[in-house]
């Protein structure tokens, strides 16, 4: 695999947004944007060398538009499904899936993929 291929960050945006009871239920599209945001300035701490960050939304929060630095993918259906399907089409590229939830961990770590919990990209 080339060096110099980034690595893809996949952020499951209802997951992480849902990790922290701040509200965000009442403003699902705006959680999005707001998670958008923290992630084109702050980036993935942590995680030196290049990264491309896909933001995947469902529900009431797609239609969210993308950022610099931050791809944004609204989900026609299932977000797991879709997350899923960016793992299997990357093609043997590095991949970090950030999300607590058990089973899409389970199926993107079968692709092999690595997977980092909400707390990674969010304070």
């Amino acid at each position: 695999m080339n060096d110099d291929v980034p690595l893809l960050v996949i952020v499951d945006a209802a997951n992480v947004v849902g990790s922290v009871p701040d509200g965000w239920w009442r403003d699902r599209r705006g959680a999005a944007e707001r998670l958008r945001d923290r992630l084109a300035a702050d980036g993935v701490p942590g995680r030196a060398g290049p990264v491309e960050i896909v933001l995947v939304v469902e529900g009431a929060a797609r239609g969210v538009e993308a950022v610099p630095g931050v791809r944004v993918e609204s989900a026609v259906g299932s977000g797991d499904d879709h997350m899923v399907g960016l793992v299997a089409r990357a093609g043997g590229r590095p991949c970090l899936v950030v999300t607590a939830d058990r089973e899409l961990r389970r199926r993107v770590t079968e692709l092999g993929a690595q997977v980092a919990g909400p707390r990674t990209v969010r304070p």
